[in-house]
Order: C-alpha cells, then sequence, then structure tokens
C-alpha cells in the first residue's frame, strides 16, 4: 500500500490482547501461547511402552514444552500436547521429533490447535495469556484431562453485546466454581481459522480426578450458551498424564 493510501485510510488495526487496566492504565500486551494436541495410535507390531519411551527421549531434545497423555479409550492410544509462544516451533521443533517415527498412526479427527486470549477483564494479563495454560497443563497433581473444541451459532454472535455478557458470565461462573473447589480447572484457546472444521475454541478440563471433569461439562449442557447457540461440541479426547516436559 502507497504512504498515500495509508494516510487516507483507517487507522492501524491493533490485534494485541487487552485486560482489566493496572493502577488505572490499560493492559495490552502482543503475545499470546499456541497450544497443539496431535493423538496416535501405536502401528501393528509395536509395543506401546517402546513407542512411549522412544517418543519421550525425541520430545526432550526438540526444545518445546510437552505432555504426553495415555488415551484412555484407545489401549494403544496417546495425545502429545505441546506449546509455545512461536508458532514456528510447531513445524521446526514438534513435527520433526514426530515424524521421526514412522509407524505412528495419526488421528487427525482428534488434531486440536488453538492460542490464548483475553477477554478484557483479566487482572494480570500476561499472567492469564502466558503462565496459567502452561501451570495448568504441567501440574502434577491434575494428571486427568479432557480435551474438545466447540463452536457457536451464527445467532450468538448477532446478540446484543450485553446479552452476549450475560450468557458468558453464567457459563464462567459455573467454571470458576469447580475451579475453587479443586475439581477441575480449565484451558481456552481460541481457534478462529486454525482449525479444519472451522470450529471457534479448543477447551482443556484437568483435574485430579476425571468424575467432576465430566460433571462440569454435563453442569455446563444447563447454561443458555450450551444449549441454545451451542452448534458443535467435540470430539472429546480423554487422557491421563505420564509425563511432561518443560523446555
Amino acid at each position: 500500500m502507497s504512504s498515500e493510501g495509508q494516510k487516507g485510510g483507517a487507522e492501524a488495526l491493533d490485534v494485541s490482547e487487552r485486560g482489566a487496566a493496572r493502577d488505572g492504565v490499560a493492559q495490552s500486551l502482543d503475545r499470546r501461547l499456541f497450544m497443539q494436541l496431535l493423538c496416535y495410535g501405536c502401528g501393528p507390531g509395536e509395543g506401546v511402552e517402546a513407542t512411549a519411551g522412544r517418543l519421550r527421549e525425541s520430545l526432550a531434545t526438540a526444545g518445546i514444552s510437552s505432555v504426553f497423555y495415555a488415551d484412555v479409550t484407545d489401549p494403544r492410544g496417546f495425545g502429545v500436547l505441546a506449546w509455545s509462544e512461536a508458532p514456528s516451533d510447531f513445524v521446526l521443533k514438534l513435527r520433526p521429533a514426530l515424524a521421526a517415527h514412522a509407524t505412528l498412526v495419526p488421528k487427525p479427527d482428534l488434531t486440536m490447535f488453538g492460542r490464548s486470549y483475553s477477554t478484557g477483564y483479566e487482572n494480570d494479563l500476561a499472567f492469564w495469556l502466558l503462565e496459567r495454560p502452561a501451570a495448568t497443563v504441567l501440574n502434577e497433581g491434575w494428571p486427568w484431562a479432557v480435551w474438545y473444541p466447540l463452536r457457536r451459532t451464527g445467532a450468538f454472535a448477532r446478540l446484543d453485546p450485553k446479552e452476549q455478557g450475560a450468557i458468558l458470565r453464567e457459563h464462567g461462573a459455573i467454571g470458576r466454581a469447580y475451579g475453587e473447589a479443586d475439581l477441575a480447572h480449565d484451558v481456552r484457546l481460541a481457534c478462529h481459522g486454525l482449525d479444519a472444521r472451522d470450529n471457534e475454541f479448543v477447551i482443556g478440563l484437568v483435574g485430579k480426578d476425571l468424575h467432576p471433569l465430566s460433571h462440569v461439562v454435563q453442569s455446563m449442557r444447563r447454561t443458555r450458551q450450551t444449549s441454545e447457540y451451542m452448534a458443535q461440541m467435540g470430539p472429546f479426547f480423554v487422557g491421563y498424564a505420564l509425563w511432561r516436559h518443560k523446555a
């Protein structure tokens, strides 16, 4: 675009994340954490434990943080959750580490990829965007995890912002209650344009026991957001963390 076009056009777009004001100063941060879940099965004739051991060695030297989940629904399956601020790390570090294991059988329906985002109310924006998601999945006291994508209907986007806010507060209050009781802790990621099936968000629920993670999903079914404005949820990946690596 020419300089004349820039002068005559609208103000430059700002894609930064924003949080609540601190000491009267608005918070703004153009950083975010990307997280990806990739799921696989062991190839014919491959031992599950041997495969897990080789993967652990590869991921430990790949230079990207990760969690290795056993897939509860598949005795020969597992999931690898990785995260980084640099999306290129998933191509230049994670991809080669996994591609080196030619016998892995990918499960593309369970692939999830998203970025941390702000709601505009975070009192510590950097913590919520960069530190909290990683700390949640790395917590050794919370080995159980349920990951799933979701997409809302177009009708939700057309609602008045005040009505949207009320619906989201109802949904958020349930999540906070489970978190404060140490029953379920969430990771919320946006995946607009990053998901093959046009999902909007990826949700991770982690905790010390599996039942509360199922229970919070059940409780959310009664909210207006889920019962009236949810177009699609799932598929669901249910995993148990066997090991974690922080790069």
